[in-house]
C-alpha cells in the first residue's frame, strides 16, 4: 500500500484517536444512564480490562503488519495505540483500587499476595508505566539506544497481562485461547526477526 501523504495521515491520525475513545465514552455514557447492569463495577472492571487487552494486541501487530503487508505507515500509530493501552490499563487498576480496595493498602497487600491474577495483573501494568512514560521524543532523544531495549518490556507485560485473564477464566476459555494464539504468532514474528539479526 502506498505512503499515506500528508493530510491523509493527520486525517487518519484524528479517526484512530477518536475510535480509541468510544469504549470510555459508552463506559461513561452507560454510567450515567445506569446501564452497566446488575453489577456495575464488575462491568467497568471487564470493559476496561477487555480493551486494553485488544488494544495491546492490536499495538504489537503494528510491526507484524509492516512486515507482511509492507504497511510502514501503520508504525505512525504505534505510539497512540500503545498510550491507550495503558490509559486503559491504568483506568483498570484505578477501578479496582477505588472500588475493591478503596485505597486500602493493607487491604490491596493481601489481594496481591493471596490472587496471583490480580498480583500478575498488577506486574504488567508496573512494566508498562515505564513504556508510557518515554513514548515521547524527547525521551527516544535522551535514551537512544537505551530506548529499544528499556521497550523489550513490552514482551513480558503482555504475556502477564495474557495470564492475569487466563487465571480468571471460570466457564469458556475462548477469549485466554484467542488472546494467547494472536500473542504467540505475534511474538513469534520479533523472534524471527530477533534470530536473522544474530
Amino acid at each position: 500500500m502506498a505512503m499515506l501523504t500528508s493530510r491523509q495521515l493527520r486525517i487518519a491520525k484524528a479517526v484512530v484517536f477518536i475510535l480509541c475513545l468510544l469504549p470510555l465514552t459508552y463506559i461513561v455514557y452507560a454510567a450515567l444512564t445506569e446501564n452497566l447492569g446488575t453489577d456495575p463495577v464488575k462491568s467497568l472492571i471487564h470493559i476496561t480490562g477487555e480493551w486494553a487487552i485488544r488494544l495491546f494486541v492490536l499495538t504489537m501487530a503494528i510491526s507484524p503488519m509492516r512486515a507482511w503487508l509492507g504497511w510502514g505507515w501503520a508504525l505512525r500509530f504505534r505510539r497512540m495505540l500503545g498510550l491507550y493501552t495503558w490509559f486503559y490499563a491504568t483506568i483498570h487498576l484505578l477501578i479496582v483500587t477505588t472500588y475493591i480496595f478503596a485505597w486500602d493498602w493493607q487491604l490491596a497487600k493481601i489481594e496481591l499476595a493471596e490472587r496471583a491474577y490480580i498480583f500478575v495483573g498488577f506486574a504488567a501494568w508496573v512494566l508498562m508505566m515505564p513504556l508510557g512514560l518515554t513514548s515521547n521524543n524527547r525521551a527516544v532523544r535522551a535514551l537512544r539506544k537505551n530506548w529499544g531495549r528499556l521497550h523489550m518490556l513490552v514482551y513480558p507485560a503482555v504475556l502477564l497481562a495474557w495470564l492475569h485473564i487466563a487465571w480468571q477464566v471460570r466457564s469458556s476459555y475462548f477469549d485466554a485461547v484467542l488472546y494467547a494464539v494472536l500473542i504467540i504468532c505475534l511474538l513469534f514474528q520479533r523472534f524471527q526477526k530477533l534470530k536473522k539479526r544474530l
